[in-house]
């Protein structure tokens, strides 16, 4: 067994409502939907028009500055709806399912006969290109360069987080076929990212061409940045690609199958669901086709494309996100409560000792989305530090972002982070300071003056 990494710092929050392991089919959504806002840094171009039929894998936008990079349909059926916002922003392709869905045949292939560029224009042209994003930044990974590296992480430590070896334990071929096709892109073996406990019979250790390490310690021990930081950090110039392990099994479909198979397995789980299961469905599937049946009535919850911590509130008639396997259902937080944080008691979490709570450590609790306190100034407290494992002095950092400091944000570590990685840092922030929203506008900064 490789050697174990044990991160000490972090925080795992224990949520309500957690998905049982049994997985049950919601049939063919009614619609879906691609969702430009899921990338960062695109301008898209449209490629068809309201009333269009597609294929799943025909083409539906184009990134304006990539034109090679596409963007596929998941299912086929009609253009229904092109939605926009403020200044025509693109903001939904909304596409009317077929009750039985009928694919573009871009032809099965066996891997080993092709080289790297053929692999890579294969991707492009069905659409599964975009699941391979690039580190620095979190943007999807340029075509035209080859990373140092390539990250999988086998494993969510997020709240309520799905778990990856019992969604693809039966995709060990796909699984193969998919990592086989990246370590093919970055000319050596990919790095597979295990938690410490994964039994030595999972399908992720019977896997080939991949380097297997392993991590033990609480959240964010799972994300894919925290990883890198201790495997292989990224310095100014450094190229590193990661993607989610259910998408690596959807690329290896595509050469299997010959087709843009998406196919996919998410868990539905918060306090607000009333039986959290798995279910087959579809990215980008429907909101409303999704969760239909399966919530407890609540007329103010929240609904959460992702985990609690860095997921897209979206509405019942919104879309699953791009890069999402999990849909969270939690109480809105919109009711003021008595003495507001300071009220005592058992069912109160804390990531300090607080309250009693702590004595339970593996209680579960019913959190919802109350800020708890207002914005106040934003000062050193030492609360970020305890729970952020990256060698990097994170409210340092921050300043530097908010000071457009771009050449303390590169000592300071800015390529290394991406928002999901500081999620912690503002859940236990007593300054309400929207960190994740400082770092995305940091990494905006930088992509805007450094290219």
């Amino acid at each position: 067994m490789s050697k174990v990494i044990k991160l000490k710092k972090g925080l795992d929050i224990k949520l309500n409502g957690i998905a049982d392991k049994v997985v049950q089919t919601l049939g063919n959504p009614s619609h879906c939907a691609l969702k430009p806002t899921d990338f960062r840094a695109l301008v898209p171009r449209l490629a068809v028009k309201t009333g269009d039929e597609v294929k799943a894998g025909d083409v539906l936008f184009t990134d304006k500055a990539h034109p090679e990079i596409k963007f596929t349909s998941p299912v086929s059926g009609t253009i229904e709806e092109i939605k926009r916002g403020e200044r025509r922003k693109l903001l939904e392709i909304i596409v009317k399912a077929d009750t039985e869905t009928r694919y573009h045949d871009f032809g099965k292939v066996e891997i080993n006969k092709l080289e790297r560029e053929e692999i890579i224009n294969r991707m492009l042209e069905s659409g599964v290109w975009p699941m391979v994003k690039q580190r620095p930044y979190d943007i999807i990974a340029n075509p035209t360069t080859t990373p140092k590296a390539i990250f999988v992480s086998g494993f969510d430590s997020a709240p309520l987080a799905p778990d990856y070896e019992f969604m693809l334990n039966d995709q060990e071929h796909d699984l193969q076929t998919g990592f086989d096709c990246l370590a093919k892109l970055c000319k050596r073996s990919v790095n597979l990212n295990l938690e410490s406990d994964t039994p030595s019979a999972s399908v992720f250790t019977k896997l080939k061409n991949v380097e297997i390490n392993y991590f033990s310690g609480p959240h964010p021990s799972g994300n894919a940045g925290i990883q890198i930081n201790h495997l292989n950090p990224i310095n100014k110039g450094d190229l590193v690609w990661v993607v989610n392990i259910q998408d690596v099994a959807i690329i290896g479909r595509l050469f299997n199958q010959g087709r843009f198979d998406a196919r996919k397995i998410i868990a539905i789980a918060g306090s607000e669901v009333s039986k959290p299961l798995y279910y087959h469905t579809i990215l980008g599937a429907s909101i409303t086709d999704i969760l239909t049946g399966k919530l407890k009535g609540r007329t103010d919850e929240r609904i959460i494309s992702g985990n609690a911590l860095t997921g897209t509130a979206v509405k019942s008639d919104g879309y699953l996100g791009y890069y999402d396997n999990l849909i969270t259902v939690i109480p809105e937080g919109n009711q003021y409560e008595f003495l507001g944080w300071a009220t005592p008691g058992f069912n109160k979490f804390s990531a300090s000792k607080l309250f009693p709570s702590f004595l339970c450590p593996k209680k579960r609790y019913t959190l919802d989305t109350n800020f708890h306190g207002e914005r106040r100034a934003f000062v050193v407290s030492g609360q970020y530090e305890q729970v952020f494992p990256m060698d990097i002095y994170p409210v340092y950092l921050l300043k530097a972002i908010l000071a457009h400091d771009i050449d303390q944000m590169e000592q300071l570590g800015i390529y290394e982070v991406v928002p999901e990685d500081m999620a912690l840092c503002e859940f236990v922030c007593t300054s309400k300071t929207p960190v994740q929203q400082i770092v995305s506008e940091g990494i905006e900064l930088m992509m805007k003056e450094t290219n």
